[in-house]
């Protein structure tokens, strides 16, 4: 997948292209459908696809108090929507000069001049130009000004819950990751790196490993299933995320408890990678470390019947296939 940061990085001869412009933060069920379909129709055009997206999200140079955090940090998002089959995106810096450009001039600059646009695929509540004035409507009439078809796709709703970015980060927020992960078509994950001081270079011989720093969004405070990639090798685990309250001054840390752990090599720059799968709890303070070593004894065992259950599952659907 071709990357672009800047318009005049576009080769003149580009398109013509198949295009969606988003923020496309989780890239969730929703946005699926829709790069699945640009995809198709730009093959079939003999064009290319392109998403075009921007960086950093414009709400945080929009409205900068809102404390905005993403489903998906960039890189994440750019590897997503590589999986998508797309051919090429366009990551714009949300700068001033952007975000005062008119909807006529976004369209007229980027989607027919850059892009050379045949088609543009998107939501039923887009919105685009400066201080958000183009709309779908505006968007048709522009299409028949400069040579460009406007597909528009309704509200998707899966068992009643609508698909939305905004809608997904509520349910994480309150915990509900199960929910998150059936809209978002994979389990919500957060990618990050060991915190220090955990013996780098050496043999890590403890079945605890703590993520270091993490900027986006999170699951709401408490205890998780989950499956934990520590570099290349994948281990189920159980992840408390919170302020761990039993040990005395709190201080916020995502902990994930390996089950399945064997010691390995651990370097600063590992990856670590959290998936969550299941709420078990929230997050309490214990009156003493033996009550809490005997509530971690209990959500391990907790955890090792979900793996079960999913293995047991899982090896039925091969048989019957």
């Amino acid at each position: 997948m071709l990357i672009f940061h800047k318009l005049d990085e576009i080769p003149a001869d580009f398109g013509p292209t198949v295009v969606s412009v988003g923020n496309f933060d989780g890239v969730h069920r929703a946005h699926a459908l829709v790069l699945s379909e640009i995809v198709q129709r730009a093959r079939a055009l003999g064009g290319k696809s392109v998403a075009v997206t921007f960086e950093p999200h414009p709400a945080r140079i929009l409205r900068p108090d809102s404390g905005l955090r993403l489903l998906t940090p960039t890189p994440e998002k750019l590897r997503l929507l590589a999986e998508s089959g797309l051919d090429t995106v366009l990551l714009l810096p949300f700068a001033r000069d952007l975000s005062l450009m008119t909807p006529h001039q976004f369209a007229s600059e980027i989607l027919k001049k850059a892009l050379q646009a045949r088609e543009v695929h998107e939501g039923y509540n887009f919105h685009f130009g400066h201080r958000a004035e183009g709309d779908l409507n505006m968007l048709v009439k522009f299409g028949h000004e400069m040579g460009f078809e406007v597909k528009a796709y309704p509200e998707l709703k899966l068992r009643g819950e609508r698909v939305s970015s905004s809608h997904i980060r509520k349910l994480l927020e309150e915990g509900r990751v199960s929910r998150a992960r059936h809209l978002l078509g994979r389990p919500f994950s957060i990618l990050s790196t060991a915190g220090r001081g955990r013996g780098y270079g050496s043999k890590y011989t403890v079945p605890t490993i703590n993520l270091s720093r993490y900027q986006e969004l999170v699951p709401r405070d408490g205890v998780y299933i989950t499956q934990t990639r520590v570099g290349q090798e994948c281990f189920d685990s159980v992840t408390n995320v919170g302020n761990r309250p039993t040990f005395g001054a709190e201080s916020f840390a995502i902990e994930s408890h390996l089950l399945n752990f064997h010691p390995l090599e651990l370097m600063a720059e590992t990856e670590v990678e959290i998936h969550f799968l299941q709420r078990l709890r929230d997050e309490i303070k214990f009156p003493s470390f033996e009550a809490l070593r005997e509530q971690i004894a209990r959500d391990v065992k907790k955890a090792r019947r979900y793996f079960h259950r999913v293995k047991v599952r899982s090896t039925r659907d091969e048989v019957s296939r």
